[in-house]
């Protein structure tokens, strides 16, 4: 297939390329097909079994590297969101969306070569892999390689020492980059797109990706009136646990984003990333007022001042 016949679109932060045909998009991906079409598509139908909006599957040529999805054109709630003066009940539909996404129990999926794709736990082990990112791209921005070892080994004593207090048991489906932009509006519609990470997880993991996005600004009173609408549809929740757990997976997930980021412009030349780090920052800051935090702030307040960390 040649790709040049066909109009490249803008690309996300993963090594796929997609390219509109006439009725269809081409996803492509020579690295790691694997991931990146494979369990893209078996997630994708893993969804759409359970009624929730995905893009379907057309046509495949694994073997080629690309397979052909429905076109949901190029609206994102994030454009949407953009416009909207009422915000809260674009936000009212998302959170259903994400109730719904949670309640999939199934931990199997086929794929579109006969095989059984387990979605894995997002597992302890895991999540202080992706904080990481940060000690292992953003921190030899700033500190000496002798800083970054002891760095590294004070902030994997405190990723351990909050995952301890982690309060919610129950595991459900995580999207794990469940936020605006990777929602579509199709044919009055929402679409969630970007879902091969999928893993099954804390309830509070997706939510923190939706509130705290570092792609949309909003206040921290609106963030909070957005709590308050999820924990109004979602009447089962412990709202204390999940506070808890929110505040956590938010810190350690902005942690984990500023080291993506970064590695995106060290190793892939993608810059346009960067600009999002400072918002990463503030959020951080914001979610970190509890006693819980002390640590990890006395210890960032030491490495990286607030100016170093701006620069």
């Amino acid at each position: 297939m040649n790709l040049n016949h066909y109009k490249k679109l803008s690309g996300d932060a993963s090594f796929r390329s997609f390219y509109r045909s006439n009725k269809s998009v081409i996803v492509y991906s020579k690295k790691d097909p694997k991931i990146n079409l494979l369990i893209y598509d078996a997630i994708n139908q893993l969804l759409l079994k359970n009624k929730i909006n995905a893009p379907k599957l057309l046509k495949e040529n694994y073997d080629k590297n690309f397979i052909e999805i429905e076109d949901l054109g190029d609206e994102t709630i994030l454009s949407i969101l953009k416009k909207k003066k009422n915000k809260i009940e674009i936000y009212k539909k998302i959170f259903l969306l994400l109730i719904r996404i949670q309640k999939i129990n199934k931990e199997k999926t086929l794929t579109f070569k006969k095989s059984y794709y387990h979605l894995p736990k997002y597992s302890e082990k895991k999540l202080i892999e992706e904080a990481n990112l940060f000690t292992q791209w953003y921190l030899p921005t700033k500190l000496k390689k002798s800083e970054v070892k002891k760095a590294k080994n004070k902030l994997n004593k405190i990723f351990k020492k909050l995952l301890s207090k982690i309060k919610i048991k129950k595991k459900v489906l995580v999207h794990r980059d469940f936020h605006i932009s990777n929602i579509m509006f199709h044919k009055n519609k929402l679409f969630l797109i970007d879902s091969q990470d999928a893993v099954y997880g804390n309830p509070a993991y997706d939510l923190a990706s939706l509130i705290d996005d570092v792609r949309f600004k909003t206040t921290r009173n609106f963030k909070n009136h957005l709590l308050q609408t999820y924990f109004k549809l979602e009447k089962k929740i412990k709202i204390e646990k999940l506070k808890n757990d929110f505040e956590i997976l938010s810190v350690l997930r902005n942690l984990k984003i500023i080291g993506i980021f970064t590695r995106l412009s060290l190793r892939d030349k993608k810059h346009k990333y960067l600009k999002f780090i400072p918002y990463a920052w503030k959020l951080i800051q914001d979610r970190s007022e509890d006693i819980k935090f002390k640590e990890l702030n006395v210890l960032l307040n030491n490495y990286i001042p607030e100016k170093k960390r701006l620069k």
